[in-house]
């Protein structure tokens, strides 16, 4: 990827993890341009923030439900340091299968 498309990617990147309204903010936005990197960015916040509603449900159940909300927290935190500088990291585990799942977001 070139030095470019990161840069022009980057800031919707930044918005697409701040809560889900970013993101869908960010996947607005990013429909003129087809970003990339901006696009990449937008599944792995996408993924995030699903499989944190799937933990939230986990965490009403059973008592170590709130071991998981310390990891989606660090798989956001993850992202969003990749997206800020511009580096296309997976988030570990599940990062590779938010871009499969999602790959028809562009």
């Amino acid at each position: 990827m070139n030095n470019l498309s990161v840069q022009d990617g980057k800031t919707i990147a930044i918005i697409s993890y701040i809560t889900i309204i970013g993101t869908l903010v960010a996947f607005i936005m990013n429909q003129n341009k087809r970003n990339s990197f901006a696009s990449f960015h937008i599944r792995q916040a996408l993924g995030i923030f699903l499989t944190g509603v799937l933990v939230n449900f986990i965490q009403r159940y059973t008592d170590f439900g709130w071991i998981l909300g310390i990891g989606v927290l660090v798989l956001w935190v993850m992202g969003l340091i990749g997206a800020i500088q511009g580096e296309e990291k997976r988030v570990p585990l599940l990062g590779d299968q938010f871009q499969e799942w999602f790959r028809n977001i562009a």
